[in-house]
Order: C-alpha cells, then sequence, then structure tokens
C-alpha cells in the first residue's frame, strides 16, 4: 500500500489516506451502510472526545489503562479519544426519556475516527493508533429480542465478506474489557494473522484459541478430537451486553405493562480500515495488488498506445472509447481510467496497471484501427486474456457490479 501510493506514512501508527485508498474506503462504507440500512440501523455520529465522567460511571476510565488516550482540557476537565462508544450511545439513549418498547429494537451506528494508543502499531492499517470503524449498537425489550438482533447483526456482516468474496470464518471469542456474556469475532484466514485459531474440521465449529483450554485438541460441540489450529486477522467483533451499561446509565424504555424497564443492548464493530488492508493482504501477490472487485478504486483502466508508434492513431480510439464506457454504462459512470502518459511504453503502463490491480485493464493497439475493431482485455483477477470487439466489451462490463 505504500509502494503503490495507496497510503503515506505520518506518526507512528497515523497514516494519510491518498485518493487511489480514500475511493476504495468509501466503497467499502457504502456496501456496509447498505447492510446496516437492511436490518433497521440508522446512521448517526458520535463526538470524538468523550468525556471522563461517562467512562467512569461504566468503571472502564481505569480498566482501559494505557491504550486509552488522555487530556485534560483548560479548566482541568478530563476527557478521551473515543476508542469505543458503548457509554456515549447508552447515555444518549437515557437522555431519551419517554422511548416505548413499540419502538424497539433501536440500532445506531457510526462510521468514524477511533483512537488506541497501541504500544506498538504495526503490519500498517491492520494495527494503528488512528483508524476507522464501523460501531453498532443495539437496545431491545428483553434477552431473546437481544440475541435476536445479535444473530441478525452477524448474518448481516457474514453478508458483507462474501459481497466482497473473501473467505471468512465466525469464531467463539473474549468479551475482554468491553464485557457482555456473547462474542464473536469475524476473522480472515491468514498466516501474517496475530490471532491464533481452532477450527474443527468435522462439524465446522470455530473458536478464539483464548478462551479455550491449553492444548485442547477436542471439539466441544462434537467431541470428536478434529480441533487444528490456524491463524487470522479479525475484522469484526460483536457482544451481546446484556444491562451491563443500560443498568449503569439507566438506559430505561416503558414497557407493554407502561413500566419503566432496562434495555438489553448489544454493540457490533467492523474495522473498516483493517477490512481494506486485509482484503489486500489475503488476495494480492507479492508484485501486486488484488482487490475485491465491489471496492476496486476504478474497474477499468484504458491503455492508448505511445505517443509517435505504430498504432499512434489509435490514441483517438481510446480516448472515446473510455468516455464512451463511462456514459452508456451506469454501472462504470466515474469508474473508467485513461492512463494518458502516452510518452510511456504501453508495457511500462500495463505492469502500472498489473501492480494498482484495476479488475479490468483495455490495450488499444493496432487492431483497434481494422475493419472489425478489437481491444485486447485482461481480467486481472482471472488472469485471463481476451480480444473483444466493441460490443463484446461493453456486454462483458455490463456485468460489473459496482457500488
Amino acid at each position: 500500500m505504500l509502494q503503490t501510493g495507496l497510503i503515506h506514512p505520518s506518526n507512528p501508527g497515523c497514516f494519510y489516506y491518498l485518493p487511489v485508498a480514500l475511493r476504495s474506503m468509501e466503497k467499502l462504507v457504502r456496501l456496509i451502510d447498505e447492510e446496516m440500512h437492511a436490518i433497521g440501523g440508522q446512521k448517526v455520529d458520535m463526538p470524538a472526545l468523550c468525556s471522563a465522567d461517562l467512562w467512569k460511571k461504566s468503571g472502564r476510565w481505569e480498566l482501559m489503562g494505557k491504550e486509552m488516550f488522555r487530556l485534560l482540557d483548560r479548566h482541568n476537565a478530563e476527557y478521551c479519544l473515543g476508542p469505543t462508544h458503548e457509554e456515549a450511545v447508552t447515555e444518549l439513549f437515557a437522555s431519551q426519556t419517554t422511548i416505548s418498547y413499540k419502538k424497539l429494537p433501536l440500532l445506531l451506528y457510526q462510521v468514524t475516527r477511533k483512537f488506541r494508543d497501541e504500544q506498538k502499531p504495526k503490519f500498517g492499517l491492520l494495527r494503528g493508533r488512528e483508524f476507522y470503524m464501523k460501531d453498532m449498537y443495539s437496545f431491545d425489550i428483553n434477552e431473546e429480542a437481544a440475541l435476536h438482533t445479535y444473530h441478525s447483526v452477524c448474518q448481516s456482516y457474514g453478508r458483507i465478506f462474501d459481497r466482497l468474496g473473501l473467505k471468512w470464518v465466525q469464531v467463539q471469542a473474549a468479551t475482554g474489557n468491553i464485557g457482555g456474556t456473547l462474542s464473536h469475532e469475524f476473522q480472515l484466514p491468514a498466516d501474517i494473522g496475530e490471532d491464533q485459531l481452532l477450527v474443527c474440521g468435522n462439524c465446522g465449529f470455530s473458536a478464539n484459541i483464548e478462551t479455550m483450554e491449553p492444548g485442547q485438541t477436542e471439539c466441544s460441540q462434537c467431541q470428536k478430537n478434529t480441533l487444528t489450529e490456524s491463524k487470522g486477522i479479525e475484522v469484526g467483533h460483536t457482544f451481546y451486553l446484556g444491562t451491563k451499561y443500560s443498568q449503569a446509565f439507566k438506559a430505561l424504555f416503558v414497557n407493554a405493562s407502561n413500566v419503566p424497564a432496562v434495555a438489553e443492548m448489544g454493540c457490533f464493530g467492523l474495522g473498516v480500515t483493517r477490512i481494506l488492508a486485509a482484503s489486500i493482504e489475503v488476495m494480492s501477490s507479492e508484485d501486486a495488488i488484488r482487490w475485491p472487485g465491489l471496492i476496486a478504486p476504478y474497474q477499468v483502466c484504458v491503455l492508448p498506445p505511445k505517443k509517435g508508434s505504430k498504432a499512434n492513431e489509435a490514441t483517438l480510439v481510446a480516448e472515446e472509447l473510455a468516455q464512451s464506457l463511462g456514459n452508456s454504462l451506469p454501472n462504470l459512470r466515474g469508474e473508467v481510467v485513461l492512463d494518458d502518459r502516452v510518452q510511456m511504453t504501453i508495457g511500462k503502463r500495463l505492469k502500472d496497471a498489473t501492480i494498482l490491480g484495476y479488475p479490468y485493464v483495455v490495450v488499444v493497439g493496432q487492431k483497434a484501427l481494422e475493419d472489425l475493431p478489437s481491444f485486447e482485455v485482461i481480467c486481472q483477477q482471472s488472469g485471463e486474456t481476451m480480444f473483444l470487439s466493441k460490443e463484446g466489451l461493453v456486454d462483458l462490463l455490463s456485468k460489473v457490479e459496482t457500488i
């Protein structure tokens, strides 16, 4: 990501997101928005600057330790830069004094920068001190309803990873300093992953090794000695919280008997920048980036011939092709790049296009000037090369899914 100009380092664990990476991240956020809205999520935006009073009320001000960025304002009031927002959202809910049970479940989420004072930031965007996260918080009338919401959100996470074409696994996880009684992580299997996982080859049960007994090989679900160890990159985490926060903040609703009752809660995180970096990690080769097709920054790169070459007259054909693809195919509006660095050879520009991972590269050369013009089309994901007429090219690209 550094070599291809997607990101640029700032302070330790912090990065500039450059235009191409930002395009991809914005697409990922649109995909997340689609799936969150589909299950009834409503988007909000909460302050990054959080009062220490909130965190002391939940008991987490001390519990969070050195991972939390803390500061004093000019009046010596204590604040932190929010690493997560359970306290803030529960206070928000509690401030609405007459919420009826008919209005629940309530699912509030945001996509914002989060801050954690990591001791050793590493792996680029995978473990940083400032990062983007989608965090959702749910409020329900009872445990049964809250668990229904919990499983609904877990299913939506699975759909997100499926739509990205990523291999993923949902594993039993520890609740850590967030708390609650039920937790799962969403992991992308990867050799550089920091998490040790145990996966059952018989029934599919999966768990983070920290939730299991040391040396355990017997699966707790099917009672067979089929647990094998692997590594993963955590990209999502879900928690059933019960009343841990709602009790502390008096987050109440009016139930069917017209009596105030404490809401049952869940919280659900997706690491937006982590998904971006982890998907590149698991899909790319040593010398070329490969994107999940849906969030590739641009779908098509058109390469005109080198200036002064035999096929120089095809330059105009390439320019018209790039423009017409974007205009005639609604799914490709704003998705076609024309590499107009015509002082460079097609070979050099093709190498750049391969490294940057455009899903489709269209080379416009001598064949575009023939009586039956054709274009060389390279599908980066499959490695397949085809020669297509303009009609064939339009037909192929009309099927590309974009967001």
